[in-house]
């Protein structure tokens, strides 16, 4: 079978798909059809915190797979029980009721849901540059036009301010606000992360209004910038947290974490076929455990750290700025990204874009620092071809 002619022929077609058919992974490495080796910076954009085929979580997959595949929410799960329990041990202070299903963009979809019913109020303010999924209330959410004006119109009572400034969200958040929803790192909108006195002050004022703090970690969240979620780096607490991404090593899944404060949830106002699935459960408690176990958020650290370090050696006049947290890193260029994310992959590295400037590294946390000095020799060697010069 010719894998890129048949995905071509009978996809719908929505992605802009690169020219490579990836069929194997191990750890923080991908192999093509081809058996061509590549290092992944993306990661499934930043789902395979743990590493691809990790060890543990193929293990529980199968057992979990060999007792049983499906069980809803109608029924209670062992497999469930123990992706709950252990979710209530590593989210923030306050957070003990979870809500299972399927992907970020349900995670958000949800928040909002439970954040107008707990207020009784409609609107959400978010941020410029923020990116939130792409149905209609998470979308209703995003920033980016290109996203937003094909489906306009959206769900209404949505607005947007400028991100790490609190004067701008002040002014936004009223009397009819039910949520405030921010990123710690904004991911789509070009690796930018929040201060400590913008989540602050914006925590501040949710709490003089009566308003909930929606915290997307949904790209964040499982080790990726350093902790286990990035709102701890802020010292901020969320009323609503939500996950996906890396929670559960590379099965699809997501989840929505409650505050106490937020209140009761009405029976049957929101629910999922699939969500709390008990092999995506399963994957999860495998998944948690070794990032806890392996303490992945320090390591996300100490490597995220390393790999900003290299990245400024390279000090090419190209390169506008290097910013990010943790394993969670964005090179904005002076020119559009998208040639050296190309010319990357030709030298064995999966790179993201984030906007049309800025390449975006979100490489699984097991990656090793042997593997880091090879991205950015990569990147070296393709910035140094870029200029038109070579090496003496």
């Amino acid at each position: 079978m010719d894998l890129k002619r048949t995905e071509d022929q009978f996809s719908v077609g929505v992605y802009q798909k690169r020219d490579v058919a990836i069929v194997r992974g191990q750890g923080a490495r991908v192999w093509d059809e081809a058996g061509r080796e590549f290092i992944d910076c993306v990661g499934g954009v930043g789902v395979a915190n743990v590493g691809h085929c990790n060890p543990a979580v193929v293990k529980a997959i199968q057992e979990q797979a060999c007792r049983l595949i499906t069980c809803n929410e109608l029924f209670y799960n062992d497999a469930r029980a123990q992706c709950l329990e252990r979710l209530n041990r590593i989210t923030p202070e306050g957070i003990d009721r979870f809500f299972l299903c399927n992907s970020g963009t349900e995670a958000v979809e949800g928040a909002i849901k439970f954040a107008r019913m707990a207020t009784g109020r409609k609107r959400v303010v978010a941020a410029m540059r923020g990116y939130h999924g792409k149905t209609l209330g998470s979308l209703s959410a995003t920033w980016d036009k290109k996203y937003r004006d094909p489906f306009a119109p959206l769900v209404p009572d949505f607005i947007h301010a400028a991100y790490n400034n609190v004067a701008e969200f002040e002014k936004a958040i009223d009397e009819q606000t039910a949520a405030v929803i921010l990123e710690p790192v904004q991911g789509e909108g070009g690796v930018r992360p929040a201060s400590a006195e913008f989540f602050r002050g914006i925590r501040k004022a949710c709490d003089d209004r009566g308003v909930l703090f929606i915290i997307d970690e949904i790209q964040t969240g499982f080790g990726r910038t350093g902790r286990m979620f990035a709102c701890e780096h802020l010292g901020v607490l969320p009323d609503i947290i939500t996950m996906a991404k890396g929670i559960a090593g590379g099965i699809p899944m997501g989840a929505i974490g409650i505050d106490r404060r937020v209140g009761e949830i009405e029976k049957q106002s929101h629910t999922s076929t699939f969500g709390g699935n008990p092999v995506a459960c399963a994957a999860a408690v495998a998944a948690i455990d070794f990032l806890v176990e392996q303490d992945l958020p320090r390591q996300a650290a100490e490597k995220g750290e390393y790999f900003m370090q290299r990245l400024r050696a390279i000090a090419d006049p190209r390169i506008r700025e290097i910013r990010g947290l943790g394993l969670m890193i964005g090179i904005e260029l002076k020119q559009k990204a998208g040639p050296i994310a190309q010319a990357m992959l030709n030298e064995g590295v999966l790179v993201l874009l984030a906007g049309t400037t800025v390449l975006r590294f979100l490489p699984p946390l097991v990656i090793t620092r042997q593997e880091i000095d090879a991205v950015v020799s990569a990147l070296a060697k393709v910035l140094l071809a870029a200029s038109g010069t070579t090496e003496e």
